[in-house]
């Protein structure tokens, strides 16, 4: 196992400022890289006196490859790889690294063939008491120190109140803020509760933007009192319960910022104006990756971004892509104070990290029986009634849905042996329409082929318009498997019944399928407005 990091007062008085700024930067780690990309991190690791490291799945994946250009190719052994990966850097640290990574639904954020959860947005459809969203932290926390992780940069606590976002949307637990507050809140107890870090982010709120700022600078303009009263209330109120750290997003807040367009992630007075002095966070504060669009495309200087963000109080530079010049410019431009107090948070939460790590690394969880629960307490009926449905299933109804029969789970347990109608994809040569007489009962399921809205969540405009004058034309039970969200193009409103039930997952399946039998009940509610 990793040995410890020595106490903070022998630290201060051993390393020498550029160590100490070094401990500062956490540069990206790629599980996928060549042996070449690897030996150049270790020598970056050992020259730099490098303090953390964030892991990332491949160099072509989506939390670097903003564009989609690249194709990524998938490992079936990722999670061994990542192990390995650890303890070689390990190796080459001179003092012990912390080690973090997105979990937000499990390492499967990251890393393939391993155990997932649901999203956020699955989790705030629960209406009782925490104990099921604290089990989720308390074990994506397990399987993290199965692979020797500390740190979870996770949860998200953005209210998401824009339809349009294209990168929170299902990421966030909803758009009401008590909601928002009590669903991270618990996530985070219950990765504490296993001697995991956290991280609340993307302050001071992403949720109502409708740019991505790995592509762009989001501008919110909202006033500070409104900001206040919603976006800011989650994060000052887990502040008051104690968290390890907050990671700053890439936002433009004039309202926030004296009137500038400056981003959040370098603006002093959004960090140690508000966060710091006005909020009382005196913890950890960690940026988004430095290396996304929003920032990283306006200082084309190297070291200059990295000094900015410092010196606008970030105490971890997440994804630095300018180790070396940002040391010598944090160096050159910063003041001792600045230095050592930022050096003093991180240390002490390196300490914090390592004296929880366990002597025998736990296995991986098995999430089934917890995702179970949660497909029975999320399920949400948002369209009909239960009298409806029993009056519908007595009908001859014939069953539809777009994805084959392998993966349908749902549709095999509802049809009773009958033939399920696939929707075709997306043709030039023929209509998609699928052969039914109008006014057909129907149960319908669908399964949006992506969880992000860009390009109406995987599904083309002909499919759109098929699927909607099915509903039009037809008496239908609609079942839909992803992200709410999905459903403003889905003609919904004009089905009999419209079941939510957020994951594909066959658990998920399952627990709708004996809703539709009628032996099970929707428990959950909508934790968003349509």
């Amino acid at each position: 196992m990793t040995s410890k990091p020595i106490a903070y007062d022998q630290a201060r008085n051993t390393l020498g400022p550029k160590e100490k700024i070094g401990q500062l930067f956490m540069p990206a780690a790629f599980i996928n890289d060549s042996e070449e990309e690897i030996q150049k991190l270790e020598l970056l690791i050992q020259e730099q006196c490098i303090g953390s490291i964030c892991f990332f799945h491949s160099r072509a994946s989506a939390a670097t490859n903003f564009e989609g250009k690249k194709q990524v190719e998938f490992n079936t052994k990722s999670f061994e790889v990542l192990k390995q990966r650890i303890v070689r850097y390990q190796k080459a640290a001179k003092y012990p690294l912390l080690i973090a990574i997105d979990a937000e639904w499990g390492l499967a954020m990251r890393i393939e063939n391993t155990p997932q959860y649901p999203y956020a947005i699955s989790l705030g459809a629960i209406q009782d008491g925490p104990e099921l969203i604290f089990e989720v932290g308390k074990h994506i926390a397990n399987d993290c120190k199965a692979a020797g992780i500390h740190w979870n940069l996770a949860p998200v606590v953005d209210i998401n109140n824009n339809k349009n976002n294209p990168v929170i949307g299902y990421r966030s637990f909803g758009e009401d803020r008590s909601l928002v507050t009590k669903k991270a809140s618990a996530f985070n107890k219950g990765t504490q509760s296993e001697g995991v870090l956290t991280s609340i982010k993307h302050f001071p709120g992403h949720g109502d933007t409708a740019t991505d700022s790995h592509l762009g600078l989001p501008l919110i303009e909202k006033s500070k009192e409104t900001l206040v009263a919603n976006e800011l209330y989650p994060f000052q109120e887990l502040i008051k319960e104690g968290v390890d750290s907050v990671m700053i997003g890439h936002l433009s807040v004039p309202s926030l910022a004296d009137g500038k367009k400056t981003p959040s992630s370098i603006c002093k007075k959004i960090i140690t104006g508000l966060l710091r002095t006005e909020m009382g966070y005196d913890g950890v504060v960690i940026s988004d990756a430095l290396n996304m669009h929003a920032v990283a495309q306006q200082y084309p200087v190297k070291g200059q971004l990295e000094w900015l963000a410092f010196d606008a109080g970030n105490d971890v530079l997440c994804f630095a892509e300018h180790i070396a010049e940002g040391i010598e410019t944090i160096a050159r431009n910063a003041s001792n104070a600045q230095i050592e107090n930022a050096f003093a948070r991180v240390w002490k939460l390196k300490e914090k990290a390592f004296s929880n790590i366990p002597k025998v690394a736990p296995q991986l969880s098995d999430g089934t029986l917890l995702n179970r629960k949660i497909a029975l307490h999320s399920l949400t009926m948002i369209k009909g009634t239960e009298t409806i449905l029993q009056r519908f299933r007595e009908t001859a109804f014939k069953v539809f849905g777009n994805i084959p029969n392998a993966n349908n789970g749902f549709l095999n347990a509802i049809g009773a042996g009958q033939s399920i109608n696939v929707l075709k994809k997306d043709s030039e040569m023929a209509p998609d329409l699928p052969v039914a007489e109008k006014g057909q009962p129907m149960v319908l399921a669908l399964f949006p082929p992506q969880v992000k809205p860009n390009n109406t969540f995987g599904f083309t405009e002909n499919e759109l318009n098929d699927i909607n004058t099915l509903i039009l034309e037809n008496d239908v039970v609609l079942y839909l498997f992803g992200n709410p969200y999905c459903l403003e193009h889905i003609a919904f409103e004009r089905t009999k019944v419209t079941v939510v039930a957020y994951q594909r997952f066959e658990t998920f399946q399952e627990h709708a399928a004996q809703h539709f039998l009628g032996k099970a009940k929707a428990l959950g509610k909508l934790p968003i407005q349509l």
